[in-house]
């Protein structure tokens, strides 16, 4: 299942590149905010659901 979810994620981010005009792979700095980005959204993610969770409590 992750590597349908994998594919599916990659294949967004390849029309959202096409959209922007971005050549791929992206140039450098647009990767490394990409990863950022990654990075951030795995970290808030659980968070958000918590947060969500206690809200609705």
């Amino acid at each position: 299942m992750s590597y349908l979810i994998s594919l599916a994620i990659g294949i967004a981010v390849g029309l959202l590149y096409g959209a922007l005009d971005f050549r791929s792979p992206a140039p450098p700095l647009v990767a490394l905010v990409g990863l950022l980005g990654m990075q951030a959204g795995e970290k808030l993610w659980p968070m958000g659901r918590q947060l969500f969770a206690n809200l609705m409590s």
